[in-house]
């Protein structure tokens, strides 16, 4: 019978209320078994849960908790059938793309869920969110990449975004289709599968600093925007800018503080602001003065894909002109091919 690794990472799925409000909760194991018998039973596959100790505050996220991550699932792979990582939902979209970039091509698949609600809670959202997800590891047509299972939707997970804060339908792909959809049957493969290989289980190397996100708004400080670009520890910015990829031009001083940026190596990465649609740099003088100063277009990339495909990037030794040359390219198919 397949056999699912189950690792429980923390998160709002095994917290119980308190006077203080929700935290982390005891006897994770029993009570989630208990709930999965009386939603599948025998019709789920069998399963060995791990937990990691303590459980992890998901807006408490650093990068070194992606190599633990990876660490765990090197020890187990070979064991298991599919892989479901129990995420809390704030910053499940960043360990989606983070795993996706550092295990590179898959033998299995390895899907992420959580949930609204806690286990065990009425209405919970989480005996469905995590039986769907094993249900998907184990399907014959489960793609093998690292995805998101949530609310009945199989998204890719470095093209996933959390799009509500309260809804239970709470991630979505919003530029690439979903991989599958479970109705009264679970229907995968929905788009082109990746490439399947052995994975890579090596850690990476982060370091803090390194890698900086700025967003354009009216008002915007050119001398905030200056100091952070000519910060010597910083090797990889995300440029989130307006409609299809354009900056204010701030009297000149960004573009001259970007391309200032770029020529010392920095690797500045432009996307759209808009929750759908690609950038186009050249569409407008703003934007094709980007292409002037060494900008690369992140075409349609999420904010998450692009931060974390920077921080595995930069960690394994990409800099300079083979790291923006890498972030211009799809390397999971986190984004539109050029």
């Amino acid at each position: 019978m397949p056999s699912i690794l189950l690792l429980y990472t923390g998160g709002t799925i095994g917290m119980q209320p308190s006077a203080a409000g929700y935290v982390p909760g005891e006897a994770f194991a029993e009570r989630l078994a208990s709930l999965l018998a009386a939603h599948g039973g025998a019709a789920l596959p069998e399963y060995r849960l791990v937990e990691m100790q303590p459980p992890i505050d998901s807006a408490d996220l650093t990068p070194e908790v992606w190599n633990r991550i990876v660490e765990v699932l090197a020890r187990h792979w070979d064991a298991h059938d599919g892989v479901v990582i129990l995420h809390g939902t704030d910053t499940l979209a960043y360990t989606a793309s983070a795993l996706s970039f550092m295990l590179g091509a898959l033998d299995k698949p390895v899907m992420l869920t959580g949930a609204q609600i806690p286990l065990g809670e009425p209405r919970s959202d989480a005996p469905g969110n995590v039986a769907t997800a094993m249900q998907a590891a184990f399907a014959p047509g489960a793609p093998r990449e690292v995805c998101v299972v949530f609310h009945d939707r199989v998204l890719r997970g470095n093209r996933t975004r959390k799009v509500r804060s309260q809804g239970m339908d709470a991630f979505d792909s919003p530029n690439a289709p979903w991989l599958g959809e479970a109705g009264i049957e679970l229907h995968l493969d929905r788009a082109p599968t990746l490439p399947v290989g052995t994975p890579d289980f090596s850690p990476v190397v982060f370091e803090a600093d390194r890698v900086g996100v700025l967003h354009c708004h009216p008002g915007m400080s050119a001398r905030l925007a200056e100091a952070m670009l000519e910060d010597s520890r910083l090797q990889g910015l995300v440029l989130l800018t307006y409609g299809v990829g354009n900056p204010p031009s701030l009297e000149g001083r960004l573009m001259e503080s970007l391309r200032r940026a770029t020529e010392r190596g920095l690797a500045v990465i432009n996307l759209t602001q808009c929750h759908q649609g690609l950038v186009h740099q050249g569409t407008y003088a703003t934007g094709a003065a980007l292409n002037a100063a060494g900008v690369v277009s992140g075409q349609d990339m999420t904010p998450e894909a692009a931060v974390t495909k920077l921080q595995v990037l930069m960690g394994r030794g990409l800099e300079g002109d083979a790291l923006r040359r890498a972030m211009a390219r799809p390397l999971r198919g986190e984004m539109a091919p050029l």
